[in-house]
C-alpha cells in the first residue's frame, strides 16, 4: 500500500522545478525579446546584447565585432539561470539574474572571478554589427 503513495509523491517532486523554471523563462523572455540591452561592469560599458524570437541572442562587446547564440534557462545549485551557447563555443555560460525596477542584472561566479552586469539606463553607444572579417 506504501508503494502506491511513494510514486506519486516521488514524480510530484521531480515535477516541482519544472514549474517554476517556465515561469523564471517567461519573464526573463518577457523582459528582453525584442530588445538591445547595454551592460554596463563596475559603472563602465562592457557590452550589449539583441533579444531575438526563439530565445536567439547576438551579443557584441561593442567593438563592431557580433556573435550570435541562443539561450536557455536551467536550475542550479545557485538557482534559476539562464544559459547562453554563442557560435564558436563550446560551452554554455550560465548566469543568475534579477529584474527589478532599475533593470536586468546579470551574475556568473564560474570560470573566473564573479562578474556581475548591470543594464544601462541611457546606453551612450549603439550596438553594430559591422559583419565578417574578409581579407586578401
Amino acid at each position: 500500500m506504501i508503494h502506491r503513495f511513494l510514486l506519486p509523491l516521488g514524480l510530484c517532486l521531480l515535477a516541482a522545478p519544472l514549474p517554476l523554471l517556465a515561469a523564471d523563462a517567461r519573464e526573463f523572455d518577457s523582459y528582453t525579446q525584442g530588445r538591445t540591452i547595454h551592460f554596463d561592469w563596475n559603472g563602465a560599458p562592457y557590452g550589449a546584447e539583441r533579444y531575438l524570437p526563439s530565445q536567439r541572442v547576438i551579443w557584441s562587446f561593442l567593438d563592431g565585432r557580433c556573435v550570435e547564440g541562443e539561450w536557455y534557462a536551467q536550475n542550479s545549485a545557485n538557482g534559476p539561470e539562464i544559459c547562453f551557447i554563442y557560435e564558436g563555443r563550446e560551452a554554455a555560460q550560465c548566469w543568475t539574474y534579477q529584474i527589478t525596477g532599475e533593470g536586468l542584472s546579470v551574475s556568473i561566479d564560474r570560470d573566473g572571478p564573479p562578474l556581475t552586469l548591470t543594464e544601462q539606463a541611457s546606453p551612450q553607444e549603439e550596438m553594430l554589427c559591422l559583419g565578417p572579417e574578409v581579407g586578401v
